[in-house]
């Protein structure tokens, strides 16, 4: 008897998921995996081949699930991918305790309509719409996909389905890198050709408005990169006499958030411009010391150019910023002489990367040093997170090196998500052309082609595109790689399978408007999903 398959089946199901508050780096994430398992578990196919449903323990105690369903003697095998982890609910307000009740919630904003923004009141009005965290990121592509098993299990598909549902995809995709190795395993254990990765991520609007629904043959990668600023610090009543590194991270923002020189284009698809995600000071108290470090994060997404060529373009703005700070300090020195005498301290800003800084420390105390120093701060300050241990080890590099400030030092911090793509796979581009047809045709649903899926995904860890020297600018500059932090290389490069994105429509992704569109999610695209399986297989 079908458990998955009509629009209140998947409803009901996709409701009991997102109960589970599977906040990243929660309790519940861990929960909700072996509520995965329990579930697929009351399958007849399972029941009768429980090994081929495992649950899989990650390094940080956290845990991924992977159910295949075999056909025959058949080796082409299509991976349905899937992440159940949320962001937070801080956003929710009044509504922060109904966050993971959606039949609750939903009720709610209906009844307090008016206390919604414009649009949202629209879409209840004029739809079918659930409400929740995680109802469109992304446990209706989950609930989706059981589906789809539940029908690989009656034997629908002619080849092997293997659904992979993963941790930690919100903060550093630790499920997935960690997936990598037991994707491999499998593949040599059971014998399969991988032919696809099928992932149901929703549909990402691409402006305010935007009513069409997107078919996508890739992720759009990510970097981070961060500017470690080290001044001069001196008396608040001496201004002069020192160099503010809040005024030098703020000069940096300024040149680079919404920098459109760093958007780029790939057919027509453009990534949007750098916007910060961090930007402080590192002083641990108050006092009348001006700052003399500070840091500022930023969030560059990319699709196909070099990160060579990236690394260069923020060096360069780096420096320019650089000038541009020593013009204004010797401007407002001049201003200010008017009314007392004095002679402007001279100063030039050096600008380095990472790499250039580490070297430059071992030189001056040894190597041996430095890697004591380094290890003895991952070793105590793992409580910071990835970003603010990157900064410590950044700021203790360059205190040993203050003779050399001030100065700005370009590093990258995880995680790094690698831009992948099967817009030029004759094979993906073959099965996205044929659903595309058969969306028109049986629900006159006008499927619109991206080369990449915007909103970032687990998908850029399906296999490794790029040379070692071509990555060498990130990880040579990447404080945390090799030191917590490590991307499977060789594996993925083993892995290497082409990709493509069709999933269920919805609203305002980790927002507290976030809402699924059930009669497409629900009840068109299941069918839709099928016949992708259908023509993957072949």
């Amino acid at each position: 008897m079908a458990k998955w398959q009509t629009k209140e089946e998947l409803k009901d199901l996709l409701t009991k998921l997102v109960q589970h508050a599977s906040v990243t780096g929660s309790p519940e994430e861990i929960a909700i995996s072996e509520y995965l398992q329990i579930r697929l578990r009351e399958l007849d196919y399972f029941r009768e081949n429980p090994n081929l449903l495992q649950l899989h323990p990650t390094s940080d105690g956290r845990k991924f699930i992977t159910a295949l369903v075999k056909k025959g003697s058949s080796k082409k095998t299509v991976i349905l991918l899937s992440h159940f982890d949320v962001v937070d609910v801080e956003d929710y307000g009044e509504w922060k305790n109904l966050a993971f009740q959606p039949h609750y919630l939903t009720n709610e904003f209906k009844r307090q309509k008016d206390e919604v923004p414009e649009e949202v009141r629209y879409d209840i009005e004029n739809g079918d719409w659930l409400f929740g965290r995680g109802t469109m990121d992304m446990k209706a592509g989950t609930t989706l996909q059981m589906s789809m098993i539940e029908q690989a299990c009656e034997g629908k598909f002619d080849g092997n389905v293997l659904l992979l549902s993963v941790c930690d995809e919100e903060a550093n995709s630790t499920g997935m890198i960690e997936a990598v190795e037991v994707l491999n395993d499998l593949a040599r254990q059971h014998d399969l050709d991988y032919q696809a990765f099928l992932n149901s991520e929703p549909i990402f609007t691409q402006f305010p408005g935007d009513q069409s629904h997107y078919i996508y043959s890739g992720s759009v990668g990510k970097v981070l990169p961060g500017f470690f600023c080290y001044g001069r610090e001196t008396h608040v009543g001496e201004p002069f006499a020192g160099l503010n590194a809040n005024f030098m991270v703020s000069q940096l923002t300024q040149a680079l958030e919404l920098n459109t020189d760093f958007c780029e284009q790939v057919e027509g698809e453009v990534t949007p411009p750098p916007t910060n995600l961090m930007q402080k000071d590192l002083k641990e108290g108050y006092s009348v010391q001006s700052p003399h470090s500070a840091v500022t994060n930023f969030n560059i997404l990319t699709m196909e150019q070099p990160l060579e060529n990236l690394n260069t373009e923020l060096l360069k703005v780096a420096k320019q910023s650089a000038s541009r700070m020593e013009q204004h300090y010797l401007q407002k020195a001049k201003q200010f002489s008017q009314w007392q005498a004095f002679e402007p301290v001279d100063f030039q800003i050096n600008v380095f990367t990472y790499e250039e800084l580490w070297e430059m420390a071992v030189e001056a105390y040894g190597k041996d040093e430095i890697e004591r120093r380094q290890a003895y701060i991952i070793a105590n300050f793992q409580e910071l997170g990835d970003r603010d241990l990157s900064t410590r080890l950044v700021s203790d590099l360059s205190a040993l090196c203050k003779d050399r400030a001030p100065m700005i030092v370009l590093f990258y911090n995880p995680p790094f998500y690698p831009a992948v793509s099967s817009r030029n796979d004759p094979y993906i581009q073959a099965v996205i052309e044929k659903v595309t047809n058969y969306s028109e045709k049986n629900h006159h649903i006008s499927l619109k082609h991206q080369r990449f899926f915007p909103g970032l995904s687990d998908l850029s860890f399906t296999g490794m595109r790029q040379s070692a020297n071509a990555l060498f600018p990130l990880v040579s500059n990447m404080p945390l790689y090799g030191n917590g932090y490590d991307l499977p290389f060789d594996a993925l490069r083993d892995l290497n399978v082409p990709v493509m994105n069709l999933g269920p429509l919805g609203r305002d992704p980790h927002k507290w408007t976030e809402r699924l569109e059930l009669d497409y999610s629900f009840v068109t695209l299941p069918d839709m999903l099928s016949y992708t399986i259908d023509e993957l297989l072949k």
